[in-house]
């Protein structure tokens, strides 16, 4: 009889753990959108169970989907005003926006800061709008895919709910439909607090921009309550606007450094203390968890794998948590349970 080796089978498990997040990254065009669709299916699937009491199943699908309709039209509308009214902003202040920046530059090439000014400066500009752009277009390709995704994936789980009764015994039945509710009750948690984080920063955006007397306070608002949504790097980008329209608008270090650090402190205050804070609590990861699961999942999917870290590794922590071997990932990523 072969013994098992404890070490050996470390090893394997930490290669394994390699070959699939490398699959992962390689894979990203497929199991990326299928993720999400998955992140979605669980956060709106309680409204169908809900209205199947009083209306007939077929009739409860098509409102469910109306639903998620309607939120994503809502969210596609607050993007297309907040970005219309920004670029119509800098648009009517283009010229002055060009002396500033122009003045702006030569006074960084006085520090030593070259590259910034002129045509290579303009040119910088443009090749970061063209990313943008593309970048743009790219996420509305990976948006329809998803939204494909989550329309044929919702008639199938009740089918999916069938074969999993038909296959399994009783026992085992019970405890892979509790992790999948577990699971689920996560994912809504998580859309919840950051919903809830969202609207505390752009509550707070817009009232710091009326307050230091901004113009497009309810603008900046908006801006920052959708750029939430994307960890980390919408925060930073939810900074940058709102400055440099201080420039055009006060003409004035002091006021521009105002707006700047008033954003900025916002920014911090909300994305690395409440929001962490909430996630841990809602979820029962550690705030430290949390952020290095951005990261994490930022690297291996880019910005959509950071907008689904966390439901991802709640998922993941759930998971572990049911076996023997895997219950320290569990323990390690999750904050420690008060006795009662």
């Amino acid at each position: 009889m072969i013994e098992s080796d404890p070490i050996r089978n470390r090893m394997l498990a930490v290669i394994l753990a390699l070959l699939v997040i490398a699959g992962l990254r390689a894979s990203y065009a497929v199991t990326m959108p299928l993720a999400a669709a998955i992140v979605v299916i669980a956060a709106i699937w309680p409204i169908k169970p809900w209205l199947d009491r009083v209306l007939p199943s077929k009739v409860s699908y098509l409102i469910t989907i109306l639903v998620l309709l309607f939120i994503s039209v809502g969210f596609i509308g607050a993007v297309y005003f907040s970005t219309a009214q920004v670029v119509r902003a800098f648009g009517q202040n283009q010229d002055q926006f060009a002396s500033i920046y122009t003045s702006l530059t030569d006074r960084a090439a006085q520090w030593g800061l070259e590259g910034f000014g002129g045509q290579e400066g303009y040119a910088r500009l443009i090749a970061f709008g063209q990313t943008l752009l593309s970048n743009g277009y790219t996420v509305f390709v990976y948006l329809g895919f998803i939204s494909i995704l989550v329309i044929l994936g919702l008639p199938e789980v009740p089918a999916m709910g069938k074969k999993i009764r038909a296959a399994l015994t009783a026992t085992d039945r019970r405890e892979l439909i509790d992790t999948v509710d577990e699971i689920a009750t996560k994912v809504r948690q998580y859309l919840g607090v950051t919903a809830l984080t969202s609207l505390i920063t752009g509550v707070a955006s817009a009232l710091w921009a009326f307050a230091i007397g901004l113009e497009l306070a309810l603008v900046w608002g908006i801006l920052n309550f959708l750029l939430n949504f994307v960890p980390v790097i919408g925060n930073f980008i939810g900074i940058i606007p709102p400055t440099l329209y201080a420039i055009i608008q006060f003409q004035s270090v002091t006021m521009t450094l105002v707006v700047f650090f008033g954003f900025a402190g916002l920014q911090i205050l909300v994305s690395n203390f409440i929001y962490p804070t909430l996630q841990g609590r809602s979820l029962a990861l550690s705030p430290i968890a949390i952020v290095v699961a951005l990261a994490f999942w930022g690297w291996v999917w880019g910005i959509a794998g950071a907008l689904i870290a966390v439901p991802l590794t709640a998922a993941i922590v759930v998971i572990c948590a049911h076996f023997r071997g895997t219950e320290w990932i569990a323990r390690l990523l999750s904050t420690p349970q008060e006795p009662k």
